[in-house]
């Protein structure tokens, strides 16, 4: 019998990670490893993590829900978890958002805002088919969100399945208004169904950042056109930006919005689209046949939800916007250090995501220092996985300020020793 493991990792190349870290436990900002070692988890576990890893409410609150109902089709029943989430969720969420769908992750909630958009245009006889994207997005590895993300190594033998889609560039400081035109010129044509964007800063697109001013001008370009605008809030959303929110920085509401990822503190997996009235009511129908075809098998579970709740309950009973403000302070500090350090340019942040690019030749992906670096981050005790040559920090809201002392000293150690 081989020693093996049989795992299929995600995103991992085994032929060059042929070992994975065993993680027995976690507590606030750190994982346990299986011999003993505490590894300060810098990118909140895939950007899940938000008040830290086991929170005691959002455990003790999943653990009660276990014992009352584990799992009911969400076809036809409904339940208190689910209720209760979907009202705080109308609190905090942008006004106008109105209708709460629940799934299962960051890509099927945009498989289910792609589905309502494209459903709304139909049920209201007008043929509107079309979708479009940003230059580098990232939405999810479904065939929907592959479709509608960045088209490279991520997705490419896959391309005979994926759906044409449109295309504006990023918008490169200084040259927004390039984008904004080629995105008004598209909208323009009529048959637009929907622009789909990642507010503010671009996640596995290499965490590209752009303003506020700029997301509040693509809205503005999408309501003049009729056009839908769904903002993918998977990562952005429940603080990482500064705010709950990133739209809110733009004062804007989207008619679609997808929310996961920190939608249970990081705990469980759990997503929701959320839209308008007028999206719902395009469904609403005794036509049987304009019913939102959509679903899985666990859609609400009641477990999921319950953690959702205690998360919600957390950002109201504990300090948590003081906790992102004075994180994003350290990040900012952290970054500074950076700045006349050749070997890295193009320093950003948003509120509590950091990045920076490193010089290399081989940029992008699948650059070589990606891997090495993750390799001595390991070998650290610490939790950074480089997008290529783009390494970013994205810790949970408990980081301490020797927390973020740890990373940077990390990363000009690793400059010091692989660049």
């Amino acid at each position: 019998m081989t020693t093996r493991s049989p795992i299929w990792h995600p995103f991992t190349q085994h032929a060059v990670m042929p070992e994975m870290t065993k993680i027995t436990g976690g507590s606030g900002a750190y994982l346990t490893k299986a011999d003993g070692a505490k590894m300060l988890d810098a990118i909140s576990s895939w950007w899940v993590v938000t008040h830290g890893h086991c929170h005691p409410h959002v455990i003790g609150t999943i653990k009660e829900q276990a014992e009352k109902l584990d799992q009911v089709i969400f076809a036809g029943h409904t339940h208190d978890p689910a209720e209760r989430l979907a009202r705080q969720l109308l609190e905090v969420t942008p006004d106008g958002l109105d209708y709460v769908f629940f799934s299962d992750s960051g890509s099927t909630a945009v498989e289910v805002a792609l589905k309502m958009a494209l459903g709304y245009w139909h049920h209201v006889g007008e043929r509107r088919q079309r979708i479009v994207v940003m230059e580098h997005s990232y939405h999810g590895d479904t065939i929907g969100t592959m479709s509608v993300g960045e088209r490279g190594v991520f997705n490419q033998p896959y391309n005979p399945l994926l759906f044409d889609v449109a295309k504006v560039p990023f918008p490169v400081k200084a040259q927004e208004q390039v984008m904004l035109d080629a995105l008004d010129k598209l909208c323009a044509q009529g048959d637009v169904a929907a622009f789909i964007v990642e507010p503010l800063v671009l996640g596995a697109g290499g965490m590209l950042m752009y303003t506020a001013e700029t997301l509040r001008a693509m809205h503005e370009i999408c309501k003049k056109h009729g056009v839908l605008f769904i903002a993918d809030e998977v990562m952005t959303g429940w603080g990482r930006t500064g705010k709950m929110f990133a739209c809110e920085h733009a004062q804007v509401t989207p008619d679609i919005a997808c929310y996961s990822k920190g939608l249970t503190g990081g705990s469980l997996p759990l997503a929701v689209t959320m839209c308008s009235g007028a999206i719902y009511d395009a469904h609403y129908s005794t036509d049987r046949s304009k019913t939102f075809f959509h679903s899985s098998s666990y859609t609400a579970n009641p477990i999921a939800c319950a953690a959702a709740v205690a998360n919600l309950e957390i950002w109201e009973s504990e300090p948590v916007y003081e906790r992102i403000e004075r994180l994003a302070a350290m990040q900012s500090a952290g970054l500074a250090r950076f700045e006349s350090d050749e070997r890295f340019t193009n320093l950003r942040q948003r509120g509590t995501i950091a990045a920076m690019d490193i010089q290399v030749k081989d940029h992008g992906y699948l650059s070589d220092v990606g891997p090495r670096l993750y390799a001595f981050f390991q070998s650290k005790n610490l939790l950074l996985r480089p997008l290529g040559n783009t390494l970013y920090a994205m810790p949970p809201y408990c980081t301490s300020q020797g927390d973020i002392d740890n990373i940077y000293n990390a990363i000009a150690e690793g400059a010091d020793e692989l660049l």
